[in-house]
């Protein structure tokens, strides 16, 4: 909590792994698991972009 109206709040956090669930509602749990699903397919895209980029790399440089 600010002590001064100028001071920056801290914006809540939407999920924290390992975070008690028990207190949270249907509607918090259901956007909690929508978040996450994003989050999943920007992390699978993110690997599926790296892999590519590194399969390019090992036949530029494969060697035979």
């Amino acid at each position: 909590m600010a002590i001064f109206d100028d001071e920056p709040k801290k914006k809540a956090r939407p999920h924290e792994i390992g975070q008690d669930l028990s207190l949270l509602s249907l509607s918090e749990l259901s956007e909690r698991i929508g978040i996450l699903r994003d989050e999943i397919a920007r992390l699978e895209a993110e690997l599926k972009t790296k892999s590519t980029t590194k399969s390019a790399a090992e036949a530029l440089f494969r060697r035979e």
